[in-house]
């Protein structure tokens, strides 16, 4: 039970840092986070687990529910909670996948834990 929840966390927690790290890293405004960093995990874990799990295929559209979560989410807070034991329970295909379908895509050249978004240019 510990080790499925502990697996939820890590999923849904995975989803909101691959949102957060297409965000600018300086925010106006606009782009202040509005969710509080505890009670988004948790509402990831509730709504965005299946989609962020492995196996890497196939997969699936998020509900309208999870898209909420991450739109709302304080994404920076989350993504930058992403470890490697993380990534090891989540796959960053996925959490791209969901992140650019719920329209909160990754920003090219950014990292999300050690995963590197293709594109932008390299220093």
């Amino acid at each position: 039970m510990a080790t499925k929840l502990f697996l939820a966390c890590v999923v849904l927690l995975s989803v909101a840092m691959a949102a957060a790290a297409a965000r600018p890293a300086t925010a106006t405004d606009d782009d202040a986070p509005t969710g509080n960093c505890d009670q988004d995990l948790q509402d990831l874990i509730a709504n965005c687990q299946d989609y962020v799990k492995f196996p890497a295929d196939p997969k699936i559209p998020p509900s309208s529910a999870c898209c909420g979560v991450i739109q709302g989410a304080n994404i920076p807070c989350l993504c930058s909670k992403v470890t490697p034991t993380v990534e090891t329970f989540i796959c960053m295909d996925k959490v791209v996948y969901v992140a650019s379908y719920c329209k909160r895509p990754l920003k090219p050249g950014s990292n999300c834990g050690s995963y590197h978004v293709p594109g932008g240019s390299l220093p």
